[in-house]
């Protein structure tokens, strides 16, 4: 039974708790000495951990996304928990209650998805609300659709976070696309409710989140595209042109090739795509690094790779205290 939060534990804390294994790694250190590196995990957040005695006893007994109970002392190592772990065992599935190992995202999923399906009602264009219909209607891709993280790790990385990212875009590009009259407000929802579609697919998301293998092999970009060939033909008359469009937005969203677009964005809802988006996977990431950084002292948090910089804790540099003439 899960005892302690990853997000409840404490420095120099001696803990006892349930954690799902994230990833498992049997190195050795300097002296040939052989040791567990685990990254260890619960809807919460990760935990760092290594184990440096009975290896040999407990190495062949677990692996990754197994259930597994772990007592150990808790501290903090370049600005993250981690945990020196003293006993491990594994523990079946029925011991557990997954809702307490799979981060989840904190909005309502039937809440955001009555948003999106008004979003796509209301489209002008008949050929591309028939088209977004077809996805969104599919008894397959829907649930998935409404349970997929929308990373693996870098932003909105919970069941929900797809749809989460999402509405969260429909927002955006309701609010921005007025201000540009040329751009076609039907076309740019199209490209915001299929660009990152192909990712149901991509990733594994049933326990911890991992690619799959047709994600590793083709990514999500093509795994959208196969989709949209199928459902153009479920659509009568849907113009080829109109279509070719809605793939270069799939193509072109990540915005430069060294960020996986084989494509750059060529046309204005394209481009607006590209930054929207862009720009709620950024405050995302800086959203989680505040909410998910309690072990850090001092003002700003550890590095978040995915931006590559600290981010600074406003709230707690704004607040009066005895020092700041020091600072």
């Amino acid at each position: 039974m899960k005892t302690l939060f990853v997000r409840e534990l404490q420095p120099n804390q001696v803990a006892k708790s349930v954690f799902l294994v994230q990833s498992k790694e049997v190195r050795q250190d300097k002296g040939g000495k052989s040791y567990l590196s685990l990254l260890l995990g619960d809807r919460t957040g990760m935990l760092e951990a290594r184990m440096w005695d009975g290896v040999a006893e407990v190495a062949d007994t677990f692996d990754r996304n197994d259930f597994v109970e772990v007592k150990g002392l808790v501290q903090v190592y370049r600005n993250r928990p981690q945990m020196q772990i003293h006993t491990l065992r594994r523990l079946d599935d029925s011991g557990v209650r997954m809702a307490d190992f799979v981060p989840h995202t904190a909005q309502d999923i039937g809440v955001m998805w009555t948003e999106l399906r008004a979003a796509v009602a209301a489209v002008a264009n008949p050929q591309l609300r028939a088209l977004l219909d077809a996805f969104l209607d599919d008894p397959e891709i829907a649930p998935r659709y409404r349970a997929a993280p929308a990373a693996k790790t870098i932003h909105h990385a919970v069941l929900g976070g797809l749809l989460e990212h999402v509405v969260s875009l429909v927002r955006l590009g309701r609010a921005v696309a007025p201000n540009y009259p040329f751009v076609d407000p039907d076309l740019l929802l199209a490209g915001i409710v299929l660009h990152d579609l192909g990712k149901i697919y991509e990733l594994d998301y049933r326990r911890s989140f991992s690619y799959t293998t047709p994600g590793k092999l083709l990514g999500h970009m093509a795994i959208v595209l196969n989709l949209l060939q199928a459902k153009v033909l479920t659509v009568p008359d849907f113009p080829p042109k109109l279509k070719m469009l809605v793939e270069h937005m799939i193509l072109s969203h990540h915005g430069h090739h060294e960020f996986g677009s084989p494509t750059l964005p060529a046309f204005p809802e394209a481009l607006l795509l590209h930054y929207l988006d862009d720009l709620d996977s950024k405050m995302e990431s800086m959203r989680a690094s505040l909410a998910n950084d309690p072990f850090v002292e001092g003002e700003w948090t550890g590095m978040n790779p995915a931006l590559d910089r600290q981010i600074l804790k406003k709230d707690k540099f704004l607040a009066p205290d005895d020092d700041a003439g020091t600072r």
